[in-house]
Parts: C-alpha cells; structure tokens; sequence
C-alpha cells in the first residue's frame, strides 16, 4: 500500500504541476481540498484524469469522487481496491 500512496502523490504533484510541493511533502493522510495545498475544483477533475491515465481506475461520479479524493491514502486504497492488487 505505501508503494501505491508514494506513487499517488507523484501524480498528484506532477499531473497537477504543483510547482513548489514535493511528494514527500505531502501526508499520507493529509485533506487533498481545503487544505495547505490550495486544490480547487479544476485540479480535482485533472486529478480523475491523471488517476485513469495513470492507473488505468475510473472514478464514476461527483460522489465517489468526494469520498475517493480526501487523501493520498483513500485514493491510493480506491486503486488498490479497484485494480485488485
């Protein structure tokens, strides 16, 4: 599972551009919105974007979204979860 949250920050970082944050700057834990890393609505739809075209996982809807987005970690368990590892 760590593996799959390291990579999950990555793409976050990276799909999103996020110039002056690192993966290792962000928690496993920590609120992807409404927090220190200042996501909005537009990076949440290019989240579940990068999620697909990374992982190859779809998030169906706004309210899977929300439930799925919180953190690094209950993206990275919605893969896992999803994909069967």
């Amino acid at each position: 599972m760590s593996e799959v949250i390291e990579q999950v920050k990555r793409v976050i970082v990276e799909g999103l551009r996020l110039d002056k944050i690192t993966p290792a700057d962000i928690g496993d834990d920590q609120p992807l919105f409404g927090g220190s890393l200042g996501l909005d609505s537009v990076d949440a739809l290019e989240l579940v974007l990068e999620v697909e075209r990374h992982f190859g996982v779809r998030i169906a809807d706004d309210a899977e979204g929300r439930a799925v987005l919180k953190s690094p970690r209950t993206l990275a368990e919605y893969i896992v979860r999803k994909r069967g590892d």
